[in-house]
C-alpha cells in the first residue's frame, strides 16, 4: 500500500504542477506576437474578420498580431499548419464552413477537424447570395433554373476553389434543380468578383459583403439568398428556398480555433477579447453593412455547432453525390 500511496502522491503532484503551469501561462498571456492564420487569400469575409480581430487584439493586449494568409487545397494547408502548431495561444485559425465540409470530401485529411482543435468562439454568420452577371437574362431563381436547363453546360459558376462553400453550394443547387452548370474555380473572392464583373463567368453563390456594392450599382443581379433567412441589406431578395427551390439552405459562418491542448485560461481570454471586439457597435454596424451578422458564442456552443454541421455536410455531400474535381 505504501508504494501505491507514494505513486498516487506523485501523480497528484504532477497534475498540480501541470495545472499551475497552465494557470501561469494564462496569466502572462499574451507575451509575444500572435499569428492569425487565414485559409483564404486577402479580400473575402474571413480575411476581413481576421484583420478586424487583429487590430482589436493589438489595442487590447499591446502585443503585435499578424494575419497570415495561407490559401490552397480548400483550406487544408492553413488548417494543417495550425493543427500541428504549439497549443500555446499564439497560432489561431480563422476557420469557416469549409472546416466542417472538408472531412466529407477528403478521405485522408492530415488532421481531425474536432479532435485536433479547441474552439474559441463562433464569431459570425455570413450571408451568401446567388448572383448573376447581367448577360444572364434570368431575374429570379426559377428563371435561372429554366435558363440553365435550356443550355446544359453553357452557364458557368465561380468559386473560391474546389470544394469551397461557393462550390459546394452550387453543386447542391445543381443536384436539387437538376441543371448542368460548369465550375470555374478561382483563388478567393478577390479573383472571382472581377471575373464575374467582366462576364468571364456567369454566376456565383458568394458572400454578400464582396458582391453587395456591385449588386447595388446594377453591375450584378442578386436572385436569391442561400441561407435560411433574408438580409435587410437586400430586403427584396427572397431566399433560394422561397424563390423556387424548397429545402435549399446553406448557412455559412466564421469562427476562431486554436490547436487542441491550449490551456482553458488562454481560450477564455481570447474568447473574451474577440467577443468584446465583435460587439463594439462600430464593428457590428460595419459588418452588418456587408451582410455579416455577429454571433459571439461560448467555446461550447461553437463545438456543438461544428459537430452538428459535420453531420449535416456529410449528409448533403452523400445525398447530392458531390465529388471533388480531379
Amino acid at each position: 500500500m505504501g508504494g501505491f500511496n507514494q505513486c498516487l502522491v506523485k501523480t497528484i503532484a504532477v497534475c498540480a504542477l501541470a495545472l499551475a503551469a497552465a494557470g501561469a501561462s494564462a496569466q502572462t498571456y499574451p507575451g509575444r506576437l500572435i499569428r492569425i492564420v487565414v485559409p483564404v487569400p486577402p479580400g473575402g469575409s474571413n480575411d476581413l474578420l481576421a484583420r478586424i480581430v487583429a487590430e482589436k487584439l493589438i489595442a487590447s493586449t499591446g502585443q503585435p498580431v499578424m494575419v497570415d494568409n495561407r490559401p490552397g487545397a480548400s483550406g487544408n494547408i492553413a488548417t494543417e499548419f495550425v493543427a500541428k502548431s504549439a497549443p500555446d495561444g499564439y497560432t489561431l485559425l480563422m476557420a469557416n464552413t469549409a472546416h466542417v465540409i472538408n472531412p466529407s470530401l477528403f478521405p485522408r485529411l492530415p488532421y481531425d477537424p474536432v479532435r485536433d482543435f479547441s474552439p474559441v468562439v463562433l464569431m459570425v454568420s455570413v450571408h451568401f447570395a446567388l448572383v448573376v452577371h447581367p448577360s444572364v437574362p434570368a431575374r429570379s431563381v426559377k428563371e435561372f433554373i429554366s435558363y440553365a436547363k435550356s443550355r446544359p453546360g453553357e452557364l458557368t459558376f465561380a468559386s473560391a476553389g474546389n470544394a469551397a462553400p461557393h462550390h459546394l453550394a452550387m453543386e447542391l443547387l445543381k443536384s436539387m434543380a437538376r441543371v448542368d452548370l460548369t465550375h470555374v474555380p478561382y483563388k478567393g473572392a478577390g479573383q472571382f468578383v472581377p471575373a464575374l464583373l467582366a462576364g468571364e463567368v456567369s454566376s456565383v453563390i458568394g458572400a454578400v459583403n464582396s458582391l453587395l456594392p456591385h449588386v447595388r450599382s446594377g453591375r450584378l443581379r442578386a436572385l436569391g439568398m442561400a441561407g435560411s433567412r433574408r438580409t435587410p441589406l437586400l430586403p427584396g431578395v427572397p431566399t433560394i428556398a422561397e424563390a423556387g427551390l424548397p429545402g435549399f439552405s446553406l448557412d455559412n459562418w466564421g469562427g476562431m480555433l486554436v490547436p487542441a491542448g491550449t490551456p482553458r485560461g488562454i481560450i477564455d481570454r481570447l474568447n473574451g477579447e474577440i467577443v468584446k471586439a465583435l460587439r463594439d457597435p462600430q464593428i457590428v454596424n460595419q459588418l452588418a453593412a456587408q451582410g455579416i451578422e455577429v454571433i459571439g458564442s461560448t467555446p461550447e456552443e461553437f463545438q456543438d455547432l461544428m459537430k452538428t454541421h459535420l453531420a449535416k455536410w456529410a449528409r448533403v455531400v452523400r445525398e447530392a453525390n458531390i465529388r471533388l474535381e480531379p
